[in-house]
């Protein structure tokens, strides 16, 4: 059942909010909390990069999702854990520019770090990064996007 009102945002059934509260700009350095962005659209939207930290997951179902309205020039949009113990389990899948191909990164046992460059990694306008808090210390997380040169993985393990 969708829950509405007048003033605010509706959730739908999938658990996703919709309408005008739906999308929230992502400004250089933001921690995000499941108050203020569980089930809403972050827009990263600067040039210059950003650093986005997830809450801890604690296994809520809670679900962070990511659209990059601008292609990333400088620095990167870095998608970031919580804490050390936590990691992402999935896939991220690359639109190369070469050829109509794409090429495939999985993420390793210590994977708590997206990073996404505006060439080689993603970064590009039109990707998305969709994470979900499955289990305490485990986000799912699945990335598209394209990315031109020699594509690369974007996880890595950088928090400690």
């Amino acid at each position: 059942m969708a829950i509405s009102n007048t003033t605010g945002p509706i959730e739908s059934e999938a658990g996703f909010i919709t309408g005008a509260s739906s999308l929230v700009s992502v400004a250089a350095g933001t921690t995000l909390t499941p108050a203020d962005n569980a089930g809403r659209t972050m827009v990263l939207g600067v040039a210059t990069g950003a650093t986005v930290t997830l809450p801890a997951a604690t296994g809520t179902g809670n679900t962070y999702k990511f659209f990059v309205g601008t292609t990333v020039t400088s620095n990167a949009y870095i998608i970031q854990v919580a804490n050390a113990t936590d990691t992402m389990a999935g896939v991220a899948i690359v639109a190369n520019d070469t050829d109509a191909s794409a090429s495939i990164f999985e993420t390793v046992a210590a994977s708590d770090t997206i990073t996404l460059n505006g060439t080689t990694t993603g970064g590009i306008r039109g990707g998305t990064v969709e994470l979900q808090d499955v289990a305490s210390g485990v986000w799912a997380v699945q990335v598209t996007g394209a990315a031109t040169g020699t594509e690369a993985t974007p996880f890595s393990a950088a928090v400690s």
